[in-house]
C-alpha cells in the first residue's frame, strides 16, 4: 500500500517547519514500514509505503497527520505573540 501526502502552506519557512517536526517519523519506523517527508518551496510531501497490515497502514498515516496538526498549532501560536 502506498499514501502521497501534499501539504501546502503560506511561506517556504512554515513548510519547512512542519517538515521538521514530523521529519523524526522518517528514521524510526519498523520493517516493513518507510514514512518519506521533504519540503519542496511551499509544499511538504510526505510518502508512505506500508507491507503490513491495513491497520497499520491507516494508523500510520492517522499518526502522521496529528504530528502535522501539533506543528501547525504551535504555528500559529507562534505567529499570535
Amino acid at each position: 500500500m502506498e499514501a502521497k501526502i501534499i501539504l501546502s502552506y503560506e511561506d517556504e519557512r512554515e513548510a519547512e517547519a512542519v517538515a521538521k517536526a514530523v521529519s523524526p517519523d522518517n528514521v524510526r519506523v519498523p520493517s516493513g514500514l518507510l514514512i518519506r517527508t521533504v519540503r519542496r518551496g511551499r509544499k511538504v510531501l510526505t510518502s508512505v509505503r506500508c507491507k503490513m497490515r491495513l491497520q497499520t497502514f491507516i494508523a500510520t498515516i492517522d499518526d502522521f497527520l496529528s504530528c502535522v496538526s501539533v506543528a501547525e498549532r504551535a504555528l500559529s501560536a507562534a505567529k499570535k505573540t
